[in-house]
């Protein structure tokens, strides 16, 4: 007898240890998804850092539900197929309960689809791209769309900068630029503006003065460059040496240092929306700016920003759900309400935030605030 209740005790010692080892985790675990390398390195670098700051703010202050948060953090090297696989593995084998990525909006549609099939509420901190949202009811963003973003453009050129003729340039195979030229295009035209220039190219080019070439011919008044940094910075330089010495307007895809370290003066009277600017005077912005300085020794871009927004808005949803359930933090994300760096933020029923836009010109090697729009 005595043998026997030694093993039912063991047995009982044992099945509730087991119990409280797989139901009472400690952590909450959250994805974050960015290309740290690759293409677009810059933008993954700023994400990584603005959602690792926001998560050791929330665990300072206790966590999430009572328990600490876990960030795992993966790399998609700014290629879908990456996306796709990191996105699934973080849902699949890492149990995470909620993401916060990705950057690049043709990565972010790749992934998506994954989160939205496995009911893991997710949110873009800057994928633009109208398309993102509309995959499903689980996922969410932190930025403004590329209409919004091509028609600020375009107001902006026409009403401020006094344009009457552009053109545009983009990247052909990047769902981001085409939509902010498909944007732009819309609203030039029906500002009354002429376009007198519209030239693809192909991903991964490095010549573009065949269609710089048929464009300046054109004599624009202003150059709508679409493209993400690297690629601006080379059309730049490439449309001054075939003699264009207007103005260049683009998106946010612009919001990176290496942008001047690449362009140089070429980059100079180029202009592009963005969603916040360090320079804002608001106390949460630069408070925000003050932190990131302490942390990184840098000036915080609006990649960074908004990475520490989308983590906010996250994990305050996931706090007023009050559990880690996917269907319960979709619902609790539909009804935020939140100040963040980038503005007070609520979603329209797209799951698209309504925010103001910000207008940052290039300025003698920097970056300077030149005006706000708002929706």
């Amino acid at each position: 007898m005595k043998l026997f209740a030694m093993v039912v005790v063991l047995a009982v010692l044992f099945t509730g240890a087991t119990l409280v080892s797989c139901g009472g985790s400690t952590e909450f675990k959250l994805g974050g998804v960015g290309p740290v390398t690759g293409e677009a390195a810059t933008f993954g670098v700023s994400t990584k850092q603005g959602i690792e700051m926001a998560v050791a703010e929330w665990n300072a202050k206790g966590g999430v539900l009572g328990k600490q948060i876990k960030l795992y953090f993966a790399d998609d090297k700014g290629d879908p197929a990456e996306g796709a696989t990191v996105y699934t593995k973080l849902i699949q084998q890492d149990k995470v309960s909620a993401i916060v990525g990705t950057v690049m909006s043709k990565v972010t549609l790749a992934g998506a689809p994954i989160a939205q099939s496995s009911k893991v509420p997710m949110i873009s901190p800057t994928s633009t791209n109208e398309k993102v949202t509309q995959v499903g009811d689980f996922i969410y963003r932190a930025c403004f769309i590329d209409p919004f973003q091509g028609t600020v453009g375009a107001m902006f050129a026409f009403n401020d900068l006094k344009a009457k003729k552009a053109a545009c340039i983009f990247d052909v195979g990047n769902d981001y630029t085409k939509g902010l030229s498909e944007a732009f295009k819309a609203k030039w035209e029906a500002l009354g503006g002429q376009l007198v220039g519209y030239e693809a190219h192909a991903t991964g080019t490095t010549d573009f003065k065949a269609q710089l070439t048929k464009i300046i011919q054109q004599k624009p008044d202003v150059l709508y460059v679409s493209d993400y940094y690297n690629d601006v910075a080379l059309i730049a330089k490439q449309a001054r040496e075939l003699g264009y010495k207007g103005p260049l307007v683009g998106g946010d895809g612009w919001d990176s240092p290496e942008l001047v370290k690449i362009g140089g003066a070429a980059v100079e009277n180029g202009f592009f929306t963005n969603h916040y600017s360090p320079a804002d005077i608001r106390p949460i912005v630069q408070d925000f700016v003050k932190k990131f300085k302490d942390k990184y020794n840098a000036e915080p871009d609006a990649l960074a920003a908004l990475a520490y927004d989308a983590t906010y808005i996250m994990l305050n949803a996931v706090k007023t759900a009050g559990k880690a359930d996917g269907s319960a933090i979709r619902d609790a994300l539909a009804k935020t309400d939140l100040g963040v760096v980038s503005g007070q933020v609520k979603f329209d029923a797209n799951r698209n935030p309504i925010k103001s836009a910000v207008i940052i010109e290039i300025k003698g090697g920097k970056q300077v605030y030149k005006t706000t729009v708002n929706p």
